[in-house]
C-alpha cells in the first residue's frame, strides 16, 4: 500500500496524465487483499501497480496493528470522482467500462451533471466473451480517452488492465472501480456517512445485496490473520 492521502494520490494521478504509457491504479480492500493471499497473480499485480490506494478501513486498522500505519483511508470511489474533476479541468476524457448494460452510460450521464466540463470518450458494459476482449481494449484506446475506469469486479478488472495497458497509446491511467458505476448511476445507494465513518460501509452494501454474504466472509479471515501476525511481531520484539 502507498502511504498517501487524497491530495497526494491526486498529485500522483496528475503526473500519470503527463507521463508515458499507461499507469495502473488499484484500490484494494480487506477482501481483495485476502483473495490475493490465495491468488499469486493478483498479489503480484497489486505489488506491481503504479499507485496502490488503501480503500478499505480494515487495511488502515490492520496497518496500525502491524506497526506500519498507512495514515488515512482513501476510498476508490471518492478518489475516482476527484480524479474525474481533475481530468475535466485539464480537458481530457474518460472511458467508462463495465457493470450491467446501461449502467456505465447512466453513471457517465449523472457525473456529467455533477462535474462541469467532464468529457466521456465512450462507455461499454462489462459483458463480453474472451474473443471480444482484445477488440474492446482497442476500442477503448481508439476513443482517445486518457483515463480508463474499469468496473468489472476484482480480480477481473485488474487482470484486464494489466493485460492491455502496455499496448495503450492514448490511455494514461487506468483504475478498477468495482461497484462505483452502480452508485454513480443511482442503481445502488451509497452508505450514509455514519456507516462510512465507522468502517461499516461493507455492512450497508450487504444489506442491499445479501448475495454478497459469501464474499464478506473473507473480512473476518483477514482480521484473524492480522491479529495472529501482530501477536507474532509483538513476541519477537
Amino acid at each position: 500500500m502507498d502511504r498517501v492521502n487524497m491530495e497526494q494520490a491526486l498529485g500522483a494521478f496528475g503526473e500519470m496524465l503527463e507521463g508515458q504509457g499507461c499507469s495502473m491504479i488499484v484500490t484494494p480492500n480487506s477482501e481483495i487483499v485476502q483473495n490475493a493471499t490465495k491468488n499469486e497473480e493478483l498479489a503480484e499485480l497489486i505489488k506491481g501497480a503504479d499507485l496502490v490506494i488503501p480503500d478499505g478501513i480494515g487495511l488502515v486498522k490492520a496497518s496500525k496493528m502491524l506497526g506500519y500505519p498507512l495514515g488515512e483511508r482513501v476510498t476508490g470511489i471518492d478518489f475516482s470522482f476527484e480524479a474525474l474533476k481533475l481530468l475535466a479541468a485539464r480537458g481530457q476524457s474518460a472511458f467508462f467500462f463495465g457493470s450491467k448494460p446501461g449502467v456505465a452510460e447512466k453513471a457517465a450521464e449523472k457525473l456529467r451533471e455533477q462535474i462541469p466540463g467532464l468529457i466521456v470518450a465512450g462507455t461499454r458494459n462489462g459483458y463480453f466473451s474472451p474473443e471480444e476482449e482484445a477488440g474492446i481494449a482497442a476500442e477503448i484506446d481508439a476513443s482517445g480517452a486518457a483515463f480508463l475506469l474499469a468496473a468489472l469486479g476484482s480480480p477481473k478488472q485488474e487482470l484486464f488492465m494489466e493485460k492491455y495497458r502496455r499496448g495503450f497509446k492514448n490511455v494514461k491511467a487506468a483504475i478498477g472501480v468495482g461497484g462505483s458505476f452502480d452508485v454513480w448511476s443511482g442503481t445502488l445507494e451509497r452508505a450514509p456517512a455514519f456507516y462510512r465513518d465507522h468502517g461499516l460501509e461493507w455492512f450497508y452494501r450487504l444489506m442491499q445485496e445479501p448475495s454478497r454474504i459469501g464474499r464478506m466472509a473473507e473480512i473476518p479471515r483477514f482480521l484473524i490473520k492480522v491479529m495472529i501476525k501482530g501477536r507474532k511481531n509483538a513476541e519477537r520484539s
